[in-house]
């Protein structure tokens, strides 16, 4: 079993920064399953940012350039750092850790931006 922690989200202005933080916890699992996803009120669930390997990362045409992912190891936790956030990026934030073995969810952190 896997537990994921979100937590890090908040009321920010337009133009503001946030990092979030996804720690992961229980049976050993590799950082590069871990995937960040987003809902925005009314809307699909839709990926945000997602490891394709040790060094790259895939990000959201609506993301790229604002948002950046990464890991750390010792901490096992991964981090979305969220700059020149939009209103529209409102949403509720959720880290996934998935594989051909296992599929887990976290509970989710809310992001909103006012503009």
């Amino acid at each position: 079993q896997v537990q994921l922690v979100e937590s890090g989200g908040g009321l920010v202005q337009a133009g503001g920064s946030l990092r979030l933080s996804c720690a992961a916890s229980g049976r050993p699992l590799s950082l590069n399953t871990i995937s960040w996803y987003r809902q925005a009120p009314g809307k699909p669930r839709e990926l945000v940012a997602r490891f394709i390997d040790g060094s790259n990362t895939v990000y959201a045409d609506s993301v790229k350039g604002r948002f950046t992912s990464s890991r750390d190891n010792d901490k096992n936790t991964v981090y979305l750092q969220m700059n020149s956030l939009k209103p529209e990026d409102t949403a509720v934030y959720y880290c996934r850790a998935n594989s051909r073995e296992y599929d887990y969810w976290g509970q989710g952190t809310r992001v909103t931006v006012s503009s």
